[in-house]
């Protein structure tokens, strides 16, 4: 293994977070004047910086890392999981976008109310902040593990709480002064980083296996398969055209951590064309670190090795970048995945609270004190990041104990429970919008029957053992079931 960070490792390490410091400096300096302004940047970001955030907040620590240890173990088929994500994107551009853009809208959720009233968005907007909490606290803690494996050649509890505190500190340069402006213009930057690591250790990679013919060495062994038109795949056809690309709509459409930057461009025609070029620019971003998979199976081929670090599964390309990495390529994999992380990480906190100050607090605030002025909402807005920022972290540091002490991979369930929260939601909004039945009554039932079907359907609860694009079809299905019980 190796010794850790060279000098040469250190200087990278620092420079790219003096950019950061920089940056976040540069991105904050304008004054925000209402709360609508720091969750949207008043409609003014242009349209290629928005789509390149979405890029940026789609990609995390888990997926540049987990993504290459697909191709090694399999195939490429996983990239069929981003042309579903297009005409997901395509069918929120032609449904949902213009609703939003109509009902000028700070989040998602505030179309529920126009339909079904105010409980609905509150309701909504609740069981979208539960399944974020659960879900990017695990992420986090993934990409401090990550961290902490690379930096300190550990994972001991206190090294854990220092990289937990370096992303969230990151996070929070660009999310706490300058909202979604500064979130998404320092994901440009990040998607950079990402993308610029997984480009050069691509390169390295193919260049030292030498002569090696890695075409034929990929095709003996069938890992060359981008389409799996079985029925039963993982990424097969039918789930790419049922449940994962209700998961997209979902997760591009339906979900305020994500449909945030949307919401802050200039009209709906340009927040259409940010959400369908952000997935013509991830394809190709995810065939690279597909490609990184299928070069570290060709590097080991029959080789053993041993993917596990005190305890802990570790992904093909982790096991490398801790043995095998070059100094001052380790630094530019180890910011890459930091980019990763703080990308995914600003985002969520920026999302979680435009829910909590848009559709919770200043309407009840508003009640209270109709003369509650902008101002104490802009620090009202900053006060939520920050809140969320500890919450994230204590998440993270849940995770961290409940891996060592319980049998139930809390982090299997909290990286899949926004698919539970997504199957309320989808029945829910599909309602609203293709039919004329649904009640403020129904919402709540709608998202816990989604939530419940797909919990039903976990090994854990009762050993159904179903494929997980067709949990996503069923918890969708019932929860816009009971939602044409009642008419409106």
């Amino acid at each position: 293994m190796s010794n850790g960070f060279s000098s040469l490792d250190w200087v990278v390490f620092l420079a790219y977070f003096l950019v950061l410091a920089i940056s976040s400096y540069l991105f904050s300096r304008d004054k925000i004047n209402s709360s609508r302004e720091y969750f949207t940047s008043a409609n003014q970001m242009p349209m290629l910086a928005v789509a390149i955030s979405i890029l940026a907040t789609s990609q995390s620590a888990a997926t540049f890392l987990g993504v290459p240890e697909f191709s090694y173990s399999h195939d490429f088929t996983f990239i069929g999981f981003y042309f579903s994500a297009l005409l997901a994107v395509i069918f929120i551009s032609l449904v949902f976008v213009p609703k939003f853009y109509e009902l000028k809208v700070v989040t998602v959720y505030e179309l529920l109310e126009n339909r079904y009233g105010e409980s609905a968005k509150k309701q909504a907007g609740i069981m979208f902040l539960i399944g974020r909490v659960m879900a990017s606290g695990a992420r986090l803690y993934i990409g401090a593990l990550a961290i902490s494996m690379i930096l300190f050649l550990d994972i001991g509890f206190v090294h854990m709480i220092l990289s937990i505190f370096i992303l969230v500190f990151g996070a929070l340069l660009y999310a706490y002064f300058g909202g979604v402006k500064s979130v998404i213009l320092s994901d440009v930057i990040q998607a950079f980083t990402y993308v610029g690591a997984g480009v050069i250790v691509l390169f390295y990679l193919y260049h030292s296996l030498g002569e090696i013919n890695v075409l034929e060495v990929l095709e003996q062994n069938n890992k060359l398969k981008f389409i799996d038109a079985s029925f039963d795949g993982k990424f097969g056809l039918i789930g790419l055209l049922s449940g994962w690309l209700l998961l997209n709509i979902a997760a591009f459409g339906l979900d305020q951590d994500m449909t945030q930057r949307v919401l802050s461009c200039k009209n709906k025609n340009d927040a259409s064309k940010s959400l369908i070029l952000s997935i013509l620019l991830t394809i190709p971003i995810v065939l690279i670190f597909l490609g990184i998979g299928a070069l570290l199976f060709v590097h080991y081929q029959s080789s053993e090795i041993v993917q596990n670090f005190e305890g802990e599964k570790i992904s093909v390309f982790m096991y490398y970048i801790l043995n095998e990495m070059p100094d001052g390529l380790r630094a530019l994999v180890t910011v890459g995945a930091i980019a990763a992380a703080l990308s995914s990480t600003n985002s969520v906190l920026g999302a979680m609270a435009s829910v909590t100050i848009e559709d919770l607090y200043k309407p009840y605030k508003l009640k209270q004190n109709p003369n509650s002025t902008e101002a104490h909402f802009v620090k009202a807005s900053r006060n939520a990041v920050l809140i969320f920022a500890v919450v994230l972290s204590l998440m993270a540091i849940v995770s961290y104990f409940w891996q060592r002490y319980s049998e139930l991979s809390l982090i299997g369930f909290a990286l899949g429970v926004m698919a539970f929260a997504y199957t309320g939601l989808l029945g829910v909004f599909f309602s609203a919008v293709f039919t004329k039945r649904g009640s403020a009554s129904t919402v709540p039932f709608a998202l816990a029957g989604g939530f419940l079907t797909v919990l039903a359907l976990q090994p854990y609860s009762f050993g159904i053992t179903i494929g997980f694009s067709w949990q996503i079809v069923l918890g969708t299905l019932v929860s816009f079931l009971v939602m044409q019980v009642k008419k409106a």
